[in-house]
């Protein structure tokens, strides 16, 4: 069975001005080409309040690092009290959102994700020797990988949210 160790886990709150649509799709967009990730969306839910909706979508995005070793970053949106408002842009007035949007990131390194040391004791106390003595400085420098691709992901979205309110 493939080992998961959470390396990065953070999150971040705007409250304000977004248009849900296209923070959907700049998030979506980024991690697709930005770090090469296939999403899978494993949840979608919306719950209506009147003029104003919560949403929560629930995400997890994974790519092969080498043939032991996958970098997994669950993604959780929570949208809070979601209404359709409209702004002036010069003379132009356009529909946008305004809400709270809350974004949870974790950073996972798989280890060992197909369960090829997994078939035996003796493959497992193999593993054990592979990870510690032979590839020490390799796992370390992908678990910073997971951390830094995972913080800069997060950072973006919050620098996407925080350009958009101030148009």
């Amino acid at each position: 069975m493939a080992e998961e160790e959470t390396i990065f886990s953070s999150n971040m709150k705007y409250k304000g001005i977004l248009s849900f649509k296209d923070y959907y799709k700049f998030c979506y967009d980024w991690l697709v080409e930005e770090l090469s990730l296939t999403v899978i969306e494993k949840k979608y839910k919306e719950k209506l309040k009147g003029d104003a909706k919560d949403i929560e979508i629930k995400w997890v995005c994974e790519k092969e690092i080498t043939d032991y070793f996958k970098f997994r970053m669950k993604v959780d949106f929570m949208i809070i009290n979601l209404k359709e408002i409209e702004v002036t842009k010069g003379n132009v007035k356009e529909k946008t959102n305004h809400g709270e949007a809350k974004l949870i990131v974790k950073g996972i390194l798989v280890r060992d994700y197909d369960g090829k040391f997994e078939r035996s004791a003796f493959r497992k106390f193999l593993r054990g020797i592979y990870e510690k003595w032979v590839i020490t400085s390799r796992v370390k420098q992908f678990e910073e990988d997971v951390i830094g691709d995972t913080d800069k992901f997060l950072q973006h979205a919050k620098g996407y949210l925080d350009l958009e309110g101030r148009r």
